[in-house]
Order: C-alpha cells, then sequence, then structure tokens
C-alpha cells in the first residue's frame, strides 16, 4: 500500500461509506431547509399586517398564542421563543411542541396557525435530533470525512490531466 494512488482511493472508497447515511440526512434536510419559505409544510407562511407599530402587551400576545388548542400552552414554560418582525406587524409565538402562531402586534389577533417543521428539520440536520452526543460523534466526524472525500476526490479528478501533461513533456 505504498502507492498514493491506491491508498487515496481506497481512503476514497472507505469513506463514502462511513459517512454515507449521515451525508444523505444532512444532504436531504439541508435542501428542505433551503426551501422552507417555499414550502409551507416546513415552515408556516409569514403573515403581513399593515400595523408597524407594535402597541400589544406580552400578556396579550400570551392570551392569543394560549387561544389556540393545539399550540398546547398553559404557561411560558410553553413557549420556546418569540420572533419579533415589528415591520410586518407580527409576531410568530414558537411553542415547545413545534406548533406556531402568529400574532397581530397591534390588534393582539391570531393570524395563523400551524405546525413547525423546520426547527425539527435543523435538529435532524445538525444531528441533535438523534442524540447531543451524534451531533459531535457522528456528524461532525462525518463532515471532516466529507471534506478529505472532497480533496481526494478533486486529487483523483486532477489525475488524469496531471499524467496527460507528463507524457506531453517527456514526448
Amino acid at each position: 500500500m505504498s502507492n498514493p494512488r491506491i491508498w487515496n482511493r481506497k481512503l476514497h472508497r472507505w469513506g463514502a461509506i462511513a459517512t454515507a447515511i449521515p451525508f444523505l440526512v444532512v444532504l436531504v434536510t439541508g435542501l428542505l431547509l433551503q426551501l422552507k419559505k417555499q414550502l409551507h409544510w416546513v415552515q408556516p407562511p409569514e403573515q403581513r399586517t399593515e400595523n408597524t407599530v407594535p402597541t400589544v402587551s406580552m400578556q396579550q400576545i400570551f392570551a392569543a398564542a394560549q387561544s389556540v388548542p393545539e399550540a398546547k400552552i398553559g404557561s411560558w414554560a410553553d413557549i420556546d421563543r418569540l420572533d419579533v418582525r415589528p415591520g410586518k406587524g407580527v409576531v410568530k409565538v414558537a411553542a415547545v411542541n413545534h406548533w406556531e402562531v402568529q400574532v397581530d402586534l397591534a390588534t393582539g389577533a391570531v393570524l395563523q396557525s400551524a405546525y413547525r417543521r423546520s426547527d425539527l428539520i435543523e435538529q435532524m440536520h445538525d444531528g441533535s435530533w438523534f442524540h447531543e452526543a451524534a451531533k459531535l460523534w457522528l456528524f461532525l466526524p462525518s463532515a471532516i470525512i466529507v471534506l478529505g472525500l472532497w480533496i481526494t476526490g478533486i486529487y483523483l479528478f486532477l489525475l488524469p490531466f496531471r499524467a496527460r501533461a507528463q507524457k506531453q513533456r517527456k514526448g
């Protein structure tokens, strides 16, 4: 195994096999995340209002979100985050159960409620959905191996050009 070309090809093959499943997960989830604004199945469409000055209180936002039974919001602990978009006149209330409630910042009315899959897909993308340790002990090494595959792939791609150039210099 002293020939670097043979060693490189074997590493390339085994690296591809070792990273096949984690890389497929990252690839598919990455594609879904790239299209999250276009695919309403991934992320609910963002609503807009003409009201760009927030006038509702946090309690009114909480009450509006709580009024959506699917969100299962009983306390502030059931809310993962608030995404305030004053320019669009809306606040997105993201519940811990991945339900999203969009509330008008001026009236406190619920504009829309829908299941939000993008956070779950992001967790799958970085590996934390499978297990917190999978992020560093499976997905990170896979990413490093894929980087190595890219480097060895470029090397394998350039080999014929190098061989032709050497032939032309000799001939």
